[in-house]
């Protein structure tokens, strides 16, 4: 049983500019205390959308255009830094379903592959244009076509490109490692049987 196929991804979207935009700027360390990973969703990018006093700083996530946005646009080198699971957890829990950047840190770019979440690369031309798109029109829908390999947004078209074993996984339901692994219990049990070490 394989999970949900993943062909495209839309909604409306955000763009966070920068480039080597860590894990640490994602989720800082001192939430990461939890247990599960409920309620990460409303630290992600803490540090620079909050004051110390907890109010607002001016941010395109406490932009109330981009409310409700569930694809991120940014830079290069997205997701570098420490390796922890907490950041692309923590965008996922904040609704994040896809992201559009030039390039990504590798481990950021396999956790989030295992969570759903389609990790575009575009040139940075491209990514400008979808970001003035979306601030003039923050309601634009950008699609993600898995598939294809394409972003639409506004009635363009843009190449995007996805490692070919991200799109393969995706679009064949199988991109949660964990997932297949209890799938294939009945399988494990049968090889451990045979094995006299076990």
């Amino acid at each position: 049983m394989a999970l949900e196929k993943i062909t495209k991804v839309e909604g409306k979207a955000v763009y966070v500019p920068g480039d080597d935009i860590d894990t640490d700027r994602i989720i800082p360390a001192r939430f990461m205390k939890c247990i599960t990973f409920d309620g990460l969703g409303e630290f992600a990018f803490y540090d620079v959308r909050k004051n110390e006093d907890g109010s607002d700083k001016k941010h395109p996530l406490n932009d109330p255009r981009h409310a409700g946005a569930t694809i991120m646009l940014s830079g290069s080198n997205f997701g570098c830094g420490s390796s922890r699971e907490h950041a692309p957890q923590a965008l996922h829990k904040a609704g994040f379903r896809g992201i559009v950047a030039e390039s990504y840190a590798e481990i950021f770019f396999g956790n989030s592959t295992t969570l759903g979440i389609p990790c575009f690369t575009a040139g940075r031309q491209q990514i400008r244009e979808l970001a003035a798109a979306i601030d003039a029109d923050p309601e634009l829908t950008v699609e993600l076509d898995v598939e294809n390999e394409v972003i639409r947004c506004g009635g363009k078209e843009y190449p995007g490109a996805l490692r070919d074993s991200a799109r393969n996984s995706l679009l064949s339901g199988r991109w949660d490692p964990i997932a297949e692994l209890i799938e294939g219990t009945e399988q494990v049990d049968e090889l451990a049987r045979r094995l006299n070490y076990v």
